[in-house]
């Protein structure tokens, strides 16, 4: 394994916004502004760099310095009400793609979570950002919910 991955520090922010374009890095559907996909991504991250909220920000890194981020929030379960996390940001440089560093944080993201209590883990993905949704479910994930959008 040529990566680590370890709890983000302030001095990766940086690094880290720079990684949150990647989000938008898919099909995104017509009508849609590429940069609205990770607004609210930059402002949670923000946030934490201002240590205003306990969002669980990890990073993996290689000799090149930063190559992916997985930030996770916990929260009530939608339904059940139990204890649960929700995996806000899963994004990778370009030349990280490939390595199983997105099956790693996700891993590493869902150990933290589990033992901060939650009982789950929920998470949001573009229909036709199919490389996300096959990482998603080949690590047991399974869609719920379906959001329908019409613009007027």
């Amino acid at each position: 394994m040529d990566f680590s991955i370890q709890p983000a520090t302030k001095q990766d922010a940086a690094a880290i916004h720079q990684l949150l374009p990647r989000l938008a890095a898919f099909d995104v559907p017509e009508g849609r502004n590429p940069d609205d996909l990770w607004h609210g991504d930059r402002a949670l991250l923000e946030a934490w760099e201002k240590d205003e909220n306990d969002c669980q920000v990890l990073v993996a890194t290689d000799a090149s310095g930063v190559i992916g981020v997985a930030m996770v929030t916990l929260r009530e379960e939608l339904l059940s009400h139990e204890p649960s996390a929700h995996l806000e940001v899963l994004a990778l440089s370009v030349p990280a793609q490939g390595r199983g560093i997105g099956k790693a944080l996700l891993k590493e993201a869902q150990r933290i979570a589990a033992d901060k209590g939650a009982k789950s883990m929920s998470l949001h993905v573009f229909a036709n950002n199919t490389r996300a949704r096959a990482l998603y479910e080949r690590e047991g994930f399974s869609g719920e919910l379906l959001r329908y959008y019409k613009p007027l």
